[in-house]
């Protein structure tokens, strides 16, 4: 587990991942796979992945569904692993992992069946939302669909905004569903299909559908041992169950 991290002050899902957390969207496994029956993805079609991290996602979309996957990653430590973990799976002709920011997707020249982005808009300030969807809108086929799995807001929006951002040390801005689709419309996509849930990311019962029994026995035994790290995940917790009624998930496929 990461020794140098400043527990206080660290963005939550850093936070998270020192736990031994591996599934940080807030609708876990159970959202990605609504997404993906309703991609219904055909062999050799191909999926621009934003954020790519490590390269797992790509590489599980690579071999679950045999498209060929392109995954745009800003850290270069997080490149690198990703190209080791793509060669060990032996999908180097499948999938590709180059290193970008998000925000300069115009750089981007190919056209793709699929966008998928998780957990990477609510991070962003309004502008920034709108030119990442615009370089989306740009990636796409003619056809082509976005993939979208991130946060939303209910009422008393600026209040649960406050609370979520203070509680994970980034900016949080989350919408709510009408601003999602307002902000997809303004850049040229149509939701076609959306549904929304709780905010489960620390549920027990979601973490054990996440992370399966013994990831989660380890999880819970990293934090009861580091009292620093116990202290941090316990007020996001506390957070995410006060503002419950306020704040979820939302997937949704746009066209």
């Amino acid at each position: 587990m990461t020794t140098t991290l400043n527990f206080a002050t660290a963005p939550g899902h850093q936070v998270l991942a020192a736990a031994g957390k591996k599934i940080l969207r807030p609708g876990g496994r159970k959202a990605t796979e609504r997404l993906f029956a309703w991609a219904n993805f055909q062999p050799e079609e191909t999926v621009i992945e934003l954020a790519a991290s490590f390269g797992e996602s790509a590489i599980e979309l690579a071999k679950r569904f045999n498209v060929r996957v392109l995954g745009i990653e800003k850290n270069p430590d997080s490149v690198a692993k990703a190209r080791e973990n793509i060669k060990a799976a032996g999908l180097s002709d499948r999938v590709t992992i180059i290193e970008g920011d998000i925000s300069r997707l115009d750089k981007i020249t190919d056209k793709f069946d699929y966008v998928l982005a998780e957990a990477i808009l609510t991070m962003q300030s309004d502008i920034g939302k709108a030119k990442i969807l615009s370089g989306i809108r740009n990636c796409l086929k003619p056809g082509g669909k976005f993939l979208s799995h991130e946060m939303f807001v209910r009422d008393n929006a600026e209040q649960a905004r406050k609370s979520l951002s203070e509680s994970i040390r980034v900016n949080a801005n989350p919408l709510t569903v009408s601003e999602w689709s307002t902000a997809c419309k303004d850049a040229g996509l149509t939701i076609e299909q959306q549904q929304t849930g709780k905010m489960g990311l620390l549920n027990f019962s979601q973490m054990v559908r996440d992370e399966g029994l013994l990831g989660t026995v380890k999880i819970i035994w990293n934090i009861l041992t580091n009292p620093h790290l116990r202290q941090r995940i316990l007020q996001m917790r506390r957070v995410f169950q006060q503002k419950g009624k306020n704040i979820g998930y939302i997937v949704f496929i746009s066209q």
